[in-house]
């Protein structure tokens, strides 16, 4: 059986799917790959990975891209001058190890004048987890994601939470959504590699992110 490839897309930008990221390949004893790197002042979603994930370098794949900032809406950075080629962002290769993919922004990013972040996830044919906040207006962003998702015949793993509780909007999404729920991730404050380890090996459980774990039930 080839080592599981998961992505993972979010409902929006900065909903904490860069620390989810790093509790996952944490978890899982994976590798990490985020194929466009939008944001290069400080630390970059990679590093910030590679750190609270406890990564060692050879676990760490090297972005495609790396841009300063994605200036329109066709994908042309007008810091970088840089032309996304969605044809050139294959999957790589993790060896025998798991690989986390993260994507940037959410699912309706649009890369270039034609394509959207969705259709390369289209492309790939790899289980999708979603992550959503779990702040007010969490119920709309998610179904339209999930939705999104199930149109284009895109496997969804489930639906993982980043914040406080919210009961309510989460039960909704995952029984309206008919999607699995993975678990949530509170804030975590101080934030390091000990304190995300601890919280995520509460919150989740590392079957459910494992190919034959297919259970339907949310």
């Amino acid at each position: 059986m080839s080592p599981q490839r998961i992505v993972v897309a979010g409902t929006g930008a900065g909903i904490g799917k860069t620390v989810f990221c790093a509790g996952l390949v944490n978890l899982l004893g994976a590798k990490f790959w985020k194929p466009i790197e939008a944001r290069l002042e400080g630390e970059t979603d990679t590093e910030c990975v590679a750190r609270l994930g406890g990564l060692s370098a050879e676990r760490i794949l090297p972005e495609r891209y790396r841009l300063h900032a994605v200036g329109s809406s066709d994908g042309f950075s007008e810091v970088d001058e840089v032309r996304i080629d969605t044809d050139s962002l294959d999957v790589p290769a993790s060896g025998e190890q798991p690989l986390v993919i993260e994507g940037t922004g959410g699912l309706m990013e649009p890369l270039n004048c034609g394509t959207l972040y969705i259709d390369v996830f289209e492309r790939w044919r790899l289980p999708v987890v979603l992550c959503a906040s779990t702040a007010l207006g969490t119920t709309n962003s998610a179904l339209l994601s999930i939705e999104a998702l199930r149109r284009r015949q895109i496997d969804v793993l489930g639906i993982a939470f980043v914040g406080e509780k919210n009961p309510d909007a989460l039960r909704a999404i995952c029984e309206v959504g008919r999607v699995r729920w993975l678990g949530r991730l509170p804030w975590i404050s101080p934030l390091s590699a000990e304190t995300l380890q601890a919280a995520f090996a509460a919150s989740f459980r590392r079957d459910d992110f494992m190919p034959h774990v297919r259970s339907a039930t949310y």
